[in-house]
């Protein structure tokens, strides 16, 4: 995104106030949750006597990050993009680069904005569980930090199984039992969310690295501008795997007995989708808080593989070599492919695990909605209603 498209996303944001407020007057709800990128709705609320909670897209790993950029500004010592430097303050040893930070550290002003309406806010509502991140839950809550409540993973809410991807698709049958006649941890998922752009040259890598690596494979690929043609897409491959032009039911496809592996643009939807499908991961940041999720996959709970072992940049294209070997890190053999399996599937039991009545996400939800329900009797009480 370029900075003419940033300003021009801060404008649309702002435009909202407007609306927003008059929909809040008219229904006075008893709590608004508004994405972090909307600092003003902590003033809306206020003006109303509405609690709000904030909602962010990273888990407590890449929030723990981002506060200690904020608070120490190490890049700032840094002499290049590229030039390594330790994140202070946190229960791991993590480094990072400039190239790894997201934009959003290069707009100060807005930064600021959203810290100080955190501050004036009722709590944060965070997509993550604590077994899966405890030190960093701990961290993150810590005084004088917020108060938080990790209900993840959202995507284990509905228990349909059948269902889950919220969107009908006329190929969803096809797609299914083309999975079904695959073996068991077999099939690559390949997948980079909804606002990538790769070029052509890079598509023929990644197409280059799937047909390299012998493994089936499932790749859903943003229908886009240079997509159209299909240049990038060697004669033959498709009878590997499957090809998907635009969207498919993520969630479904990953939890497919079939999928042995997912290649990821490591954005935390995503994250933690593979996490709860118990599903090691190929990473492959390319921006925003992407990079600090690579390491908390690669790092910390040590199920991912990076498709560039350099690690930082995202620039420059990824060779169909360096594809396959994540590929083979992933789905082959040997201790460590074993281990890291291992570590995925202990993790996916845990994420059901805090889901399920007495797990921590769970009594997370109770904790938030009585104090939710609390903080209404009182406003009740004061304005004698």
């Amino acid at each position: 995104m370029s900075a003419s498209d940033h300003a021009d996303l801060f404008t649309a944001i702002d435009a909202l106030r407007r609306p927003l407020a008059e929909l809040l007057r008219a229904h006075r709800p008893d709590c608004l949750v508004s994405d972090s990128i909307f600092p003003w709705t902590a003033d809306a609320a206020l003006a109303l006597g509405i609690p709000r909670l904030v909602f962010h897209g990273p888990g407590a790993f890449p929030l723990c990050v981002h506060r200690s950029l904020e608070l120490h500004n190490p890049h700032a010592g840094v002499s290049s993009d590229s030039e390594p430097f330790a994140v202070e303050g946190l229960p791991d040893r993590i480094q990072m680069t400039r190239s790894e930070i997201s934009p959003i550290f290069f707009y100060p002003d807005f930064l600021r904005s959203i810290t100080e309406a955190e501050e004036k806010s009722f709590g944060i509502v965070v997509n993550t569980f604590y077994e899966l991140e405890p030190a960093y839950a701990e961290l993150y809550r810590k005084p004088p930090g917020p108060r938080a409540w990790f209900v993840g993973p959202v995507s284990l809410s509905d228990k349909d199984e059948a269902d889950r991807g919220g969107r009908a698709h006329p190929a969803h049958s096809r797609w299914l039992s083309w999975l079904d006649s695959r073996a068991e941890n077999s099939v690559v998922y390949v997948c980079f969310g909804s606002l990538c752009e790769f070029s052509g040259e890079q598509l023929r890598e990644i197409a280059l690295g799937l047909a390299a690596s012998g493994y089936p494979f499932f790749w859903v690929v943003k229908e886009k501008g240079d997509v159209a043609g299909e240049d990038w897409l060697p004669e033959g491959l498709e009878e590997r795997g499957v090809v998907v032009r635009g969207w498919a039911p993520q969630v479904v496809v990953l939890n497919h007995a079939a999928v042995g592996g997912f290649v990821t643009h490591c954005g935390w939807n995503s994250t933690l989708e593979g996490v709860a499908a118990g599903v090691p991961m190929v990473t492959w940041p390319l921006s925003y808080e992407q990079f600090v999720n690579e390491k908390f996959l690669t790092e910390v709970v040590e199920m991912g593989v990076r498709v560039r072992r350099g690690g930082s940049g995202g620039s420059g294209v990824v060779r169909g070599e360096e594809v396959a070997a994540a590929l083979a890190a992933v789905m082959g053999g040997g201790e460590e492919a074993e281990r890291r399996r291992r570590r995925a599937r202990e993790y996916a039991a845990a994420s059901r695990a805090a889901v399920e009545e007495g797990g921590s996400s769970y009594q997370d939800i109770g904790r938030l909605v009585a104090e939710l329900a609390a903080a209404r009797a009182a406003r009740r009480g004061e304005t004698g209603q």
